[in-house]
């Protein structure tokens, strides 16, 4: 066994290697770029070398510099998480020059699988169910629509060296792929320094089920059942589950004997995954394989009990694998979330900027639940527009589905982050929503769901008493803070009125909720009135929030709750179960007085197109003078390795530009003015 391995990579993915490393025994080197000189994954290593400056390709995609690294640390192997030099058979082979060990799959089996093209003629060659498409390279978005109408709409267009949801656009007809062949190819050459891109037939609405395969350096190949991954944006994968709800015993049968059969043909012998397209009458067609650790690896460890990266680690030392395919169970479920530095308000567009506050949900074993929070960041720390925008994977695991969604549901309810935009309020919504509970998936779900965006919910029927019985408890421990501030004045005791009205909605209220407090044996009973003044439902409430915390943990009526809170001016705002409102609480005559306040008005917009998210100009398409129309593309912006492409909003004549490629912008800085 080795006793000192670097990891070339960085983030959640680097100390998740390093977690199992010490679990083994194993010292560990952590690489690092000046973006990330103070990053977790460098605090954790026992040892770490300075590779370059910010941008991957001038950092973590040199082979050169994670071989001078090895050699001056003595590490004698290397893994390289997921993405970088993780599927690059070049990079295997320079190690093995200078007699370091990769911890992944050999270079004969990366090129055959690595690369999306050639994948697919191995896998007909192996008899698995492939999709209809063009192999060959494709020159030009001319020659990418001629193989479209061939092929039929609507079409994948699909980086060769693709991952992670880069270099891949859908086009519905011949018009859409010119420009989804430009952006996939620039991309893909952004991402991966390889532009080739193909075409493919795109199956309407599509399930995405994975199957994990391990092999070993003996011939020994097996799988570890499935993943469904169908949850995706823009086909990136947001959240994954295991097993699918989809696939019955016979179905995942046939699917693992042909993920084994595509990996034995190339001689595989690490982990790695063979993904399948589904359709919902269980019919499944090979996609690509991935020559790596998947980022969603964590829900197959948890419903199998078998640590992938120790595998990995393992198989490269010459071990072979210590369990037969007879040996493989799947218990219980679990769900990750993927959680993302983007703004869920704001078209999930890229957000940056400082960790002010972290705080994820505690990790372990409650009962039959548990909870698992991989993560590469801490309070304080910065996301950088370099890397892509993941800050944590949150895992759960239960008995049944249901039991394993609810548990994520309560733990993302526990995660404050504040500081840059996140996908919290997002992933809450979905956790609570009726067509993911029942399993009805598609790759399309968001889109369906979702058309207009993300939009959290407000408050309706019993909740609006429950949140509205929160604020107004943290109201009455606030004040009861106030009441021993020093220096007030002599004389008769402060008190507080008991009888609050709580504004759901805001200052204007969209629901006004009048209740009473009591405190008892510990807790707190809030007495809701009616509209006419009669008693309605109490609610008991418990919990030892304090205030400044971010969380109010307690219980409702006996039942466990967890509800983001954030101060307001004379209230906070709540957050639960993708449900989020703004409560201000008042006595019954300042309740009466607000109500006479005017509302302040939102100012108008001008003219002008702002930068949505940090980033970096890829091009400008217009010119001072030019008309353009409504829907036009203007500029292409690039964050976090994916190009967003600026449209114009209405018809109209560019006055000004005031950026070019190549500026790095800040979010709503202008790039150019109408007339």
């Amino acid at each position: 066994m080795f006793s000192k391995i670097l990891i070339a990579n960085r983030g959640e993915i680097a100390c998740r290697v390093i977690k199992t490393a010490r679990k083994m025994g194993i010292k560990t080197v952590a690489v690092y770029s000046d973006a990330d000189k103070d990053a977790l994954h460098v605090e954790m290593a026992d040892e770490a070398v300075h590779i370059g400056p910010p941008p991957a390709a001038q950092s973590y995609l040199i082979a050169e510099k994670i071989i001078e690294a090895c050699k001056a640390t003595g590490a004698e192997a290397v893994h390289p998480g997921y993405g970088f030099l993780s599927e690059r058979a070049s990079f295997p082979k320079a190690l093995a020059e200078h007699g370091i060990v990769f911890i992944g799959p050999n270079p004969h089996a990366i090129e055959a699988m690595g690369d999306k093209i050639e994948s697919k003629k191995a896998a007909a060659a192996a008899k698995v169910s492939t999709v209809p498409g063009h192999l060959g390279v494709i020159e030009d978005g001319v020659q990418a629509a001629i193989i479209a109408d061939e092929i039929g709409y609507p079409v994948m267009i699909k980086a060769s060296a693709g991952g992670g949801g880069k270099g891949m656009r859908i086009a519905y007809s011949r018009a859409e792929v010119q420009d989804g062949f430009d952006r996939a190819k620039s991309e893909a050459k952004s991402s991966f320094g390889d532009d080739r891109v193909f075409v493919e037939k795109f199956i309407v609405d599509p399930r995405h089920i994975e199957i994990q395969v391990l092999g070993d350096k003996h011939g020994n190949v097996l799988y570890l059942g499935e993943r469904e991954c169908s949850i995706q944006r823009r086909n990136q994968k947001v959240v994954e589950e295991a097993p699918s709800p989809l696939l019955d015993a016979e179905t995942r049968r046939k699917m693992g004997e042909q993920a084994v059969a595509l990996a034995k043909a190339v001689g595989y012998d690490s982990a790695g995954t063979v993904e399948f397209v589904a359709g919902q009458d269980k019919s499944f067609y090979f996609l690509e394989m991935n020559t790596r650790l998947q980022v969603e690896h964590p829900v197959t460890e948890l419903v199998t009990g078998i640590d992938l990266v120790e595998q990995m680690i393992r198989v490269a030392a010459g071990e072979p694998l210590a369990f037969t395919q007879d040996d493989i169970t799947l218990t219980g479920w679990a769900v990750e979330s993927r959680i993302y530095a983007e703004d869920p308000y704001r078209s999930f567009l890229p957000s940056i900027g400082r960790l002010v506050r972290y705080r994820p949900p505690v990790e372990g074993k409650f009962g039959d639940i548990t909870v698992r929070n991989d993560t590469g960041v801490y309070e304080g720390g910065e996301i950088s527009l370099y890397y892509d925008p993941m800050i944590a994977k949150l895992v759960t695991h239960a008995p049944t589905r249901a039991a394993a969604i609810e548990a994520q549901a309560d733990a993302l309810d526990a995660f404050a982050i504040d500081g840059i935009g996140h996908n919290i309020p997002f992933l809450s919504a979905l956790m609570a929503h009726p067509r993911w509970q029942k399993g009805a998936l598609s790759t399309g779900f968001i889109a369906e769901e979702y058309p207009d965006g993300f939009h959290a919910r407000a408050p309706e029927g019993e909740l609006t008493h429950q949140l509205a019985a929160v604020a107004a408890v943290i109201d009455h421990v606030q004040n009861a803070r106030k009441r021993q501030i020093s220096g007030q004045m002599m004389g008769t005791p402060v008190t507080f009125d008991k009888r609050r009205v709580v504004h759901l909605g805001g200052t204007h209220a969209l629901v006004s909720v009048t209740c009473e407090i009591k405190e008892a044996d510990g807790a707190y009973k809030v007495q809701v009135f009616d509209a006419d003044g009669a008693r309605g439902h109490a609610h008991v409430l418990t919990s030892d929030w304090k205030p400044g915390a971010p969380v109010w943990l307690g219980t409702i009526d006996a039942n466990p709750s967890a509800l983001q809170v954030r101060p307001l001016p004379n209230g906070v705002a709540l957050a639960f179960r993708g449900v989020a409102t703004e409560a201000r609480v008042f006595t019954v005559r300042e309740a009466e007085l607000a109500a006479l306040m005017p509302e302040k008005k939102a100012a108008g917009g001008g003219k002008e197109l702002l930068c949505p998210m940090p980033g970096l100009v890829v091009s400008i398409a217009v010119e001072p003078g030019q008309d353009v129309k409504a829907g036009e593309a203007l500029a292409v912006v690039e964050a976090m390795k994916m190009e967003n492409v600026l449209r114009a909003e209405r018809d109209g004549v560019v006055k000004a530009v005031h950026a070019k490629p190549g500026d790095s912008l800040a979010v709503d800085a202008v790039i150019l003015e109408f007339a």
